[in-house]
This record gives C-alpha cells, structure tokens and sequence, in this order.
C-alpha cells in the first residue's frame, strides 16, 4: 500500500513504536502503514461518519491488523481515553475545525507527546490555539501534491518540548526596515519564513490575490465598518508583499 507524499511525511515524524490515534481517518491508511513499518506499535482509527467508518474497518480487517489497530466511530477525541495515546495525528480538515477538535478534546490531550496536524486552511488560527494552549511548534513543512499546498504542523507540550514559544515566535527584523512580526510568524509558518521555498512563494502569491479580491468587494460599501476592514485587510496584503519582497527563495 502506497501513502500520499502528504501522509507519507505525517507517517515519516511518528516516533518509532509510537501508540498513535489517527483522527479523521477514513480508509485507516495512515494506522495500517505506521503498523506495518514499526512506526506504531498500537494505533486507534477515529471516524464520525458512517461511510469512512465501515471503510476503515474494511481496510483493516483485509490487512490482518485488528489486534493492532482499533476503529471506533465518534467524534473528534472521544475516540480516546486519557493516556491512551502518546502521538496524535489530524489530516485534512480546516485549521479552525482541528483547533474546536483539541479544545472539546483538552482533557485527552494529558499525556500526548506529539501532535501532526495538516490543515488544509486556516494554519494560522491553529497556530493561534497550539500557542495559547502550550503547544510549541517544533517542525513544519510544506508541499505540493495533485495542484494543491498542503501545510504539515508538528507540535509538542511545552513541558518536553526543546525551544520555547517565546523563541519560536520571536519577531525578526528583515532588510529595509521589514519586520516579521509575532502575528506574521503565526500567519506564515516560523520554520517556513525561515526557508522559503517556491512553492512557499507560490501559497502566499495565491494568499494575497484572495485578499485583494475580499478588498475589492469591501470597497465597494461606503459602511464605516467596512472602511475600517478595507484598511485592515490593506495592511495585511503590504505586510504579506513587503515580507516576500524580503525572503531569499531557497531552491528544492
């Protein structure tokens, strides 16, 4: 069985013998692979809807792991008891909704050593959350796959973890005066700002022609409040572009 390159790099940071719950796990993929390459030595394949349920039941019952892997259908980390797991690994939903995931989930979370989350938007706001919660981020990645950029966070408690948050989001001065600042790092990724790469370049090109599309509908109303955005989100995309205009492109 042959994994995506995006769950083939989540499968790659699993420490080995890990005991791991794959949340969100549809067909199981990611728990057979890391049981059948010695990355986990048990792993729980969380799913809430029927559909991928059945099918990640399937797919390990056909691969004769059923000792080794658990499916169990519920939301979120209710799949889990406390103590359970020591790696957690969340793929392929919005950043908000991997955030509300860990949030319902806190008192789960005790003992979980490594968290490998792959929003698929919203990277920030789950950085926002790892932030206020303790959670250091301590690896990033980013990738190209089937035309679309996928980001790949890797965090740890604080406690075990060895850089701190105050280190990780340490404002960086650039050229010409340009600063990275904490609300930037946390935007673009404080190991990807550190090399950024073409398809790092490609992801915040294709960002700021967003935004200036949400700024042009929002100029469009003479609402004091939207005045108020339109200068906001302005801000946002000279930050963005004057960053840009300052990172070396790092070749692959």
């Amino acid at each position: 069985m042959k994994l995506s390159n995006r769950l083939q790099r989540i499968h790659d940071q699993i420490p080995e013998g890990s005991r791991m719950a794959d949340i969100g796990s549809d067909h199981a993929l990611l728990p057979v692979a890391a049981i059948r390459s010695g990355k986990a030595s048990a792993a729980v394949a969380g799913e809430v809807n029927p559909g991928p349920y059945d099918a990640a039941c399937k797919q390990v019952s056909d691969a004769g792991l059923k000792e080794k892997i658990t499916v169990r259908r519920g939301d979120g980390l209710d799949v889990i008891s406390t103590g359970e797991v020591e790696v957690i690994t969340i793929a392929g939903m919005g950043g908000a909704l991997i955030a509300s995931i860990l949030e319902r989930g806190l008192s789960k979370l005790e003992g979980v050593q490594l968290l490998i989350l792959q929003p698929n938007v919203g990277e920030d706001i789950l950085r926002r959350w790892l932030l206020e919660h303790h959670w250091v981020v301590v690896a990033e990645q980013l990738l190209e796959e089937d035309g679309k950029i996928y980001e790949i966070i890797t965090a740890m408690p604080q406690a075990s973890s060895p850089i701190a948050n105050e280190e990780v989001y340490r404002a960086r001065p650039l050229k010409d005066g340009v600063e990275l600042t904490e609300d930037l790092l946390l935007r673009m990724g404080p190991y990807l700002t550190d090399r950024a790469t073409e398809v790092f370049f490609a992801k915040w090109e294709s960002e700021i022609g967003k935004l200036q599309g949400v700024l042009q509908s929002i100029s469009k109303s003479d609402q004091e409040s939207s005045r108020d955005k339109a200068a906001e989100v302005q801000q946002l995309i000279t930050s963005l572009q004057e960053v840009l205009a300052c990172l070396p492109k790092v070749k692959p």
